[in-house]
């Protein structure tokens, strides 16, 4: 009988010490694999890029002229606005939806945006190139008058080929449209008379 229950004894002695040895391997094991899996939520540098700020040299800009540069996917442009096209912004406003950007300005426009120009510099039109409808991008019409698509009293701006949606030169949109909102103005300050960065304004 006492010898039954020794031998019992050290197969019982055996199996913790199987058991131990299979946890600790078991164990070794997950921390491997969790290694690899965890270093895949680690950003890419194609993701980091993806969300810099840009540089933009604004230099070479002429009144009247657009330049796009790309800010976390999306589109940005640079306008410079003619005199012609700044006057313009006083008599749109009867006609806008939302001209002095009071809808989602958090989201949308920048507490130095929230004017008429919707710009740090009056010339300057600094806007997210998407409308706020479905994502479509306008496309320019900055020449003034009658156009299809566009009214005969038409001041100039951008027209959302795929539903119709207009906006002013300050990136405003008109009413009874089907964008909700005015164009994004995204992040920026400038660095100079003429670099801009996008996608930062800490000393805006």
């Amino acid at each position: 009988m006492s010898e039954t229950l020794k031998d019992k004894g050290e197969v019982d002695a055996s199996k913790r010490t199987w058991l131990i040895a299979t946890g600790c391997a078991g164990t070794v094991g997950g921390v491997a694999a969790a290694i690899p899996f965890v270093s895949n939520f680690q950003p890419s540098e194609k993701a980091k890029a993806a969300g810099a700020a840009v540089e933009v040299d604004i230099a070479g800009l002429k009144p009247g002229e657009k330049l796009t540069v790309e800010w976390r996917g999306k589109p940005v442009w640079i306008i410079k606005r003619t005199p012609e096209q700044l006057e313009s912004l006083k008599k749109t406003e009867s006609q806008l939806a939302d001209p002095e950007s009071k809808r989602n300005p958090s989201e949308l426009t920048p507490e130095y945006a929230r004017n008429q120009y919707r710009s740090i510099k009056e010339d300057v039109l600094v806007a997210v190139g998407i409308c706020s409808h479905l994502g479509c991008s306008p496309t320019d019409k900055f020449q003034s008058g009658a156009q299809p698509s566009l009214p005969d009293d038409w001041l100039g701006g951008f027209l959302c080929p795929c539903h119709g949606s207009t906006f002013d030169m300050a990136g405003r949109v008109f009413k009874n449209k089907p964008a909700p909102d005015n164009l994004e103005v995204p992040p920026h300050m400038y660095l100079s008379d003429s670099k801009l960065l996008i996608g930062e304004d800490k000393k805006a």
